[in-house]
């Protein structure tokens, strides 16, 4: 199929496209990588009046810490998985990004555009969770910063504002050894997750001093899970606290039966997957 007619501008300015939001609100759509928009365009999900290209605009396509890590709104998938910066320090990004999607979709996609996308089964909305990551929004008047937990309201729909553009995201840089990890079940090279999880976790006098669990694919949208990682924070990482904080995760989802399987076996690769990251961490590096 074909997508319904729109009308095309590609502002070379951060301030020119916040005018055309100010301008058109809900009848205009950002472009960047284009993985998710575009598809629903073609499918006549989405019908925006008007497409806002911001690829060119420069010095959107920045990855630095500074205070945080901060990625803009251009950063690439394929940008993340080849980072020596996240392989170096940030594990649970660097575990997440080469199973994103395939590497056609990586060399477009872009994190941010993920994240504003809020698909249930989004890789990244886990992620960040596990992160405490926020999304930084601009509107022609205004600025304002949003944790992703309070970003993601459910499928496909975010606290943003129709004259709102996501500009980048920040992640607290770890206050102590860390470790973390991504695990996804899927049916083919790819596909969307059956089942994800990203756990982080960042130690002191080795125990947990701080604990985030995001789970992907089994609720309306990513999952914090909460209760798994208050169970955690203070504890040294021994067999029964792990079982414990499994069996919360796993308690906390809220999958369906469908054609990946069914709400029991999915809940249990939650309950594997928490086990096995959280052992893995016996020794944070």
């Amino acid at each position: 199929m074909f997508p319904s007619s729109f009308d095309y501008f590609a502002p070379t300015s951060v301030d020119e496209v916040l005018s055309l939001l100010a301008e058109h609100g809900e009848d205009a759509k950002v472009l960047a990588g284009g993985q998710s928009l575009i598809p629903l365009m073609k499918l006549r999900f989405a019908s925006p009046a008007r497409i806002l290209d911001i690829n060119r605009i420069e010095g959107l396509d920045y990855m630095e810490e500074n205070g945080s890590l901060r990625i803009g709104a251009l950063v690439r998938n394929r940008t993340m998985e080849r980072s020596e910066l996240l392989s170096s320090r940030y594990p649970t990004m660097a575990a997440a990004a080469p199973l994103i999607s395939d590497p056609l979709v990586r060399n477009l996609g872009t994190v941010v555009g993920s994240l504003c996308h809020a698909d249930p089964q989004g890789d990244w909305g886990s992620v960040m969770l596990a992160l405490n990551g926020e999304l930084v929004a601009r509107s022609a008047n205004s600025e304002r910063t949003i944790p992703v937990a309070e970003l993601i309201e459910g499928p496909f729909t975010t606290t943003l504002k129709p004259d709102e553009l996501a500009t980048e995201i920040r992640v607290p840089v770890a206050d102590g050894p860390s470790h973390g990890t991504y695990l996804k079940l899927e049916r083919k090279v790819g596909d969307f997750a059956t089942v994800g999880v990203a756990v982080h976790l960042t130690f002191e006098a080795e125990r947990v001093k701080r604990a985030g669990i995001g789970l992907t694919a089994v609720g309306p949208s990513n999952i914090k899970a909460e209760a798994a990682e208050r169970v955690l924070e203070g504890q040294a990482l021994d067999d029964d606290v792990i079982k414990e904080a499994a069996r919360l995760a796993a308690e906390q989802a809220e999958p369906h039966d469908d054609i990946r399987g069914s709400a029991s076996y999915k809940r249990e690769i939650v309950r594997v997957f928490v086990t096995r990251a959280l052992r893995a961490a016996h020794h944070p590096v």
